[in-house]
């Protein structure tokens, strides 16, 4: 009889836990809490990012020269070399030519803050 009865009084604790997880979002990754994703986002914009990429969420950001940057979040490396993180995106954004000399992508300039700004916006891209 006791086995039959497990089962019943370990429903309601799943119930609980898939409700739970439903209700609860997880914490933003590390790389997101270091910066101000919608003025990363205008950013983008300002600096015309979207003229060689195509850029989710950013008004006329359909470039085909680099790569698009949908799911930048999810990807495993920055420019094919760089593991993905916040410090060697915000480096790679700022200073592209020292990390990868020759590269098609352009010095824009970007300050370091701007950069924190812009990375914190690709990695909304998940």
């Amino acid at each position: 009889m006791r086995n039959r009865r497990w089962p019943v009084l370990l429903l309601p604790v799943a119930v609980l836990a898939v409700a739970s997880c439903d209700r609860a979002d997880p914490p933003p990754p590390p790389e997101v809490r270091t910066g101000q994703p919608a003025r990363g986002a205008d950013l983008i914009a300002r600096y015309g990012c979207g003229s060689c990429h195509t850029i989710p969420g950013i008004d006329r950001a359909d470039g085909l020269v680099g790569p698009p940057l949908t799911r930048f979040g999810a990807r495993s490396y920055i420019a094919g070399k760089l593991v993905n993180n916040a410090d060697n995106l915000q480096h790679w954004i700022a200073d592209p030519q020292a990390v990868e000399p020759g590269t098609a992508m352009p010095d824009l300039g970007v300050s370091a803050i701007d950069a924190q700004d812009i990375a914190a916006y690709l990695y909304t891209l998940d």
